[in-house]
């Protein structure tokens, strides 16, 4: 026992020193602990005495249930050291674990945080119900997605062969069933639209069918129709022949046959025709100006002036019908074709029609049980209301166009439509007698307003052309000042050169024809005179061009005087002086067919035909028609085809329309007539 006292004082020894090391420890962390309260605030410093506390009280109960733990534990490991365990304090006090504590008063900090800052968004956040939401939205796929769906990776492909595996034949014992296959695409490209092989080979391989075109399939229809009601009306003519009903002998000994237009209808009853016009283009198509009636017949129409378009291959009744409530004095058609219908009247005013328009927008009359379409202006320069209008009579209304003499195209149907085809990009010339010359354009609008325009008011609603004012020439500037001092002279007639539209030409009741030019300079000469003036005032009342050469114009004045005129001098080449005797002439017309044949008619419903090759001196026949005198003339015929029928439109006073369709030798062009007349000519002058 001695001997073992020096090494458990040696043992000893060593604990009180590791024991020393622990009291410093404890000191040092007691400093710490002492300076980490000093830089704690004051009411955190309470709830960390708080804890601190709450731990004791809770060490103490455990020290009072397991009283000889800790000694135990001791005599179990004597080596153990207890300064070091981070879970059993110094012996003379219980474990507090301040990083805990620590911790946890960090984390209260971050929550008494984050609940202000809540507390501080609770009112700035409004919160709102949703009545309905969709937990899932997934379009539904079908096999072929699916399986891209697993199949397919980025950068892949899906490749596939076909192998015949399956094509497997039978034998059978049925007929074999014909088969032919055929395609279609919708919409097509272009006019195809469907095709395929034919069944027995005998078309093409290629049979297709096309799309329709609605607007070349309604022209079609429209020159078909035009077709077969011509051909209608030549059988129907064929079979009175038959029946040895007599026809109308020609009445003329120029003419070999003569056909009427039916004027015998209810509301041409009684009416005198005091215009006739032909169409430039469509030369079949005429149109007829009837005054009032003398006993009105039709009550409703008793008060309007009438103006009929007339296809002379249907004579049994007008293709349309115009009205309008003043006396119209003179009318035309557009250059390039016949959809339009212009008119000048005695009040001054310019009326145009659209011959298009639907039916629906125009009256309709029951007479004889046929419904007619009476169709009213679609515009009037009445409306107009600025100081441009014409003050006095409209003497001529002439359209201003270049394709009006280029284009002879002529079609089957009356009133095509097609676009590019309109007429209506031209402009309109009116003349009145107090020598004011209005340039008007012809405007289509591209959309019509069935409520009416407030801009527009000489437009009807649902119209689609109207005029606009262009621009306007004082002719009278054109003459000599000594003729102006007995007054303003009086115009009667103009007509356009038709080589150069720009140079016009206007008759006088001073004997004189005004040359004038829309635009630019004046070309010379500026007047046409007489060879040898006579001693009592004359009347220029007819002019008409040549339609061979273009440079030679014939005059007729009131005194029977006919001149014939070249554009480059100012006297005439021949003037025929007493021609008729003295009778004003009311109408020269230069045949369509023939440079050197024209025709006059004077006021006694004398009808003059001269023959230059034949005669130069005086007319070659001469024709009277007193008995039922004639009102209005027009010549029938186209220069493009001499051998189509030619002849003289004949209106009388009864209100019939004659055709007197010339002979061969007066209406077929002779071998190099032209030239010659030009040699005649120039002997002559």
């Amino acid at each position: 026992m001695d001997s073992q006292s020096p090494i458990e004082s040696s043992n000893y020894d060593d604990d009180f020193e590791d024991y020393e090391d622990d009291f410093e420890e404890e000191e040092c962390e007691d400093e710490e602990v002492q300076h980490e309260r000093e830089e704690i605030p004051a009411h955190q410093r309470a709830e960390i005495e708080a804890i601190q506390k709450a731990i004791t009280a809770e060490n103490d109960q455990v020290r009072e249930k397991f009283p000889g733990s800790h000694r135990k534990t001791c005599e179990e490991d004597p080596n153990r050291d207890f300064g070091n365990s981070p879970t059993i304090g110094p012996v003379r006090g219980a474990f507090i674990d301040f990083g805990a504590a620590k911790q946890r008063e960090i984390s209260s900090n971050m929550a008494s945080k984050q609940k202000k800052r809540s507390a501080e968004l609770l009112r700035l956040i409004d919160l709102d119900f949703s009545v309905s939401f969709s937990m899932l939205d997934l379009p539904p796929l079908n096999e072929y997605d699916v399986y891209i769906k697993n199949f397919g990776r980025t950068n892949t492909k899906q490749a596939f062969v076909q192998c015949n595996e399956d094509n497997v034949d039978r034998d059978i014992q049925t007929d074999e069933i014909e088969t032919v296959e055929k395609w279609t695409q919708h919409p097509g490209e272009g006019n195809l639209l469907c095709g395929g092989a034919n069944v027995n080979d005998a078309l093409s391989l290629d049979s297709m069918a096309k799309n329709v075109d609605s607007q070349r399939l309604t022209n079609f229809l429209k020159s078909a129709c035009q077709v077969i009601s011509v051909l209608l009306e030549e059988d129907e003519a064929e079979d009175h022949a038959s029946q040895n009903v007599p026809s109308k002998a020609a009445s003329l000994s120029v003419s070999d046959g003569c056909a009427q237009l039916n004027v015998n209808l209810p509301f041409l009853h009684g009416r005198e025709i005091l215009c006739l016009h032909f169409s430039q283009v469509q030369r079949q198509t005429l149109l007829s100006v009837h005054s009032l009636p003398k006993e009105p017949g039709v009550v409703q129409l008793a008060s309007n002036y009438m103006i009929c378009v007339w296809n002379i291959w249907e004579p049994s009744a007008p293709q349309k019908i115009l009205v309008c409530e003043s006396e119209v004095q003179c009318c035309c058609f557009g250059p390039s074709n016949v959809v339009s219908v212009f008119a000048g009247t005695v009040d001054g005013s310019v009326i145009a029609w659209d011959l298009r328009e639907h039916s629906t927008m125009h009256y309709a009359l029951q007479i004889g049980g046929q419904e007619w379409i009476l169709r009213t202006p679609t515009f009037s320069t009445d409306g107009v209301l600025t100081a441009v209008n014409h003050s006095c009579a409209v003497k001529a209304v002439y359209p201003v166009s270049s394709a009006c003499f280029d284009n002879h195209d002529v079609g089957l149907s009356l009133f095509s439509s097609q676009k590019g085809s309109s007429g209506l990009s031209f402009q309109l010339a009116t003349l009145d007698e107090g020598g004011l010359l209005n340039l008007w354009v012809v405007v289509e609008l591209q959309k019509a307003d069935l409520a009416g325009s407030l801009i527009d008011l000489g437009l009807i609603p649902g119209g689609k052309i109207k005029l606009i004012h262009s621009s306007s020439i004082e002719v009278n500037s054109f003459l000599p000042r000594n003729l102006m001092q007995l007054g303003p002279p009086r115009t009667l007639s103009i007509r356009f050169l038709p080589s150069d539209p720009n140079h016009f030409f206007i008759g006088t009741d001073t004997g004189l024809v005004s040359h004038g030019t829309r635009h630019g300079l004046h070309a010379a000469p500026k007047l046409y005179r007489f060879q040898i003036n006579g001693s009592r005032p004359v009347q220029v009342t007819c002019i008409d061009f040549c339609h061979f050469g273009k440079t030679l114009f014939l005059v007729g004045c009131s005194d029977g005087t006919i001149r014939l005129h070249s554009v480059t001098t100012e006297l005439p080449v021949i003037q025929w002086n007493e021609s008729t005797r003295g009778r004003s002439i009311q109408a020269v017309l230069w045949a369509l067919t023939r440079p050197s044949m024209f025709f006059v008619l004077d006021a006694s419903s004398r009808i003059y035909v001269w023959d230059l090759l034949q005669n130069v001196s005086k007319p070659v026949a001469e024709e009277s028609l007193q008995s039922d005198k004639i009102t209005a003339i027009a010549i029938l015929g186209d220069p493009e085809k001499p051998s189509a029928s030619s002849g003289l439109m004949l209106a009388k006073q009864s209100g019939g329309i004659e055709i007197q369709y010339l002979m061969k030798q007066w209406s077929e062009p002779h071998l190099n007539e032209l030239e010659t007349l030009h040699y005649i000519l120039q002997k002559t002058a």
